[in-house]
């Protein structure tokens, strides 16, 4: 059976058992590959997904789940500032957890255009960054703030 939701605005079907991690549909059946795959259970956020504007996991949210949905992922930030504050500070090291960080601090920003040390702290605490690059992530997410 077909599963259809929108990917970064467009439409996509999809012929996968529901129980299937969207994180494997987005990353071996559509080919979208900038979201990673972390720890599997939804604890570290490198898998983090935007669904109707909202950060997700999505390694443990089935596909079924999302169906008639919007999804969008990393690659459907299409350089916002998020991104653009991103490069300007030279944020990853390694780079993996990235994608997930950025899209954590794009939902953030969308619900929160100034939010404090407070705020980015609780909004990121599900991000993990094995390379400890915090100090960057904040001063990030304050400077995407600004050019809003």
């Amino acid at each position: 059976m077909a599963i259809s939701f929108v990917v970064n605005g467009k439409s996509q079907s999809v012929d996968v058992a529901p129980d299937t991690p969207l994180l494997w549909v987005l990353r071996d059946t559509l080919g979208m590959v900038g979201t990673k795959f972390g720890c599997g259970k939804a604890l570290c956020g490198a898998c983090t997904v935007h669904l109707n504007g909202m950060a997700i996991r999505s390694c443990q949210t089935p596909v079924g789940s999302v169906a008639g949905q919007k999804v969008t992922t990393v690659e459907g930030l299409n350089n916002n500032n998020v991104q653009k504050a991103w490069v300007a500070l030279d944020v990853p090291q390694c780079g993996y957890c990235q994608p997930g960080q950025m899209m954590s601090a794009s939902a953030l920003l969308a619900a929160n255009r100034n939010p404090s040390d407070a705020d980015i702290d609780a909004a990121m605490s599900g991000n993990i960054c094995r390379c400890g690059t915090y100090p960057r992530i904040r001063a990030a997410i304050k400077a995407a703030a600004k050019m809003a």
